[in-house]
């Protein structure tokens, strides 16, 4: 059976590209990270890429008059690639409609909070300062909106009355970890369905208990 063919973009360090390449290569993730496009040319996931002998190449938004321009390159190449799924991995850039419209719920981001609550950036500290009792992060599938995507898969972590930003970041970014894994295995075995802002999720052959916070049931 062919591979699920993932296109990752990322602007960083990428460790949640990490995680997946991991997935992948433990075997619990049936799926192949075709190429890695980063927009800064120092980011530390391209050198992370090119340790697994994966595609690694820089289109620098910098390089181009417009947003419209760069993420044209950024759809020749995904095509080229022959990429099935876009995931987002500490990609920076907001997406035009026209490369959304190119992959239609095809393109997955990973958001540390519990969305809608709280979109955006630097959301830890917004959350120590709004004083949530329970934060997390949240799978998405991309729309033209800032974080407002269909939600895919959510997991909740506590807020400690000693947590700091880079606590609770740290915190949030373990689930991060199984989470955005587990929403690709999810799409890789066709088990998604979007009705309206609703995802569906097909059960398996064999589905386990949910007794758990995370929804739904991250099985890694």
């Amino acid at each position: 059976m062919s591979q699920l063919k993932l296109g990752v973009l990322i602007s960083g360090g990428g460790s949640n590209f990490q995680s997946i390449v991991d997935h992948i290569e433990d075997g619990s993730l049936p799926a192949e990270v075709a190429v890695v496009i980063s927009n800064e040319p120092e980011a530390g996931g391209l050198n992370r890429a090119k340790k697994h002998g994966i595609d690694a190449l820089v289109v620098n938004h910098r390089d181009y008059p417009s947003r419209e321009a760069f993420e044209e390159k950024l759809i020749e190449i995904l095509k080229s690639y022959n990429v099935e799924l876009v995931v987002l991995a500490g990609f920076m850039r907001l997406l035009s409609p026209k490369l959304i419209e190119t992959f239609p719920h095809r393109i997955m981001n990973i958001h540390p909070a519990l969305l809608p609550s709280f979109p955006g950036t630097h959301v830890w500290q917004d959350q120590l300062d709004h004083g949530v009792k329970f934060a997390g992060c949240t799978v998405h599938f991309v729309d033209p909106g800032m974080d407002t995507g269909p939600i895919i898969i959510q997991a909740v972590v506590p807020v400690l009355d000693d947590d700091d930003a880079d606590t609770l970041a740290q915190r949030i970014l373990k689930q991060e970890h199984r989470t955005y894994p587990m929403a690709i295995k999810l799409f890789a075995q066709g088990r998604l369905e979007i009705e309206g802002r609703r995802v569906k999720i097909r059960p398996a052959e064999h589905e386990q208990d949910q007794s758990c916070l995370t929804n739904p049931l991250v099985d890694f």
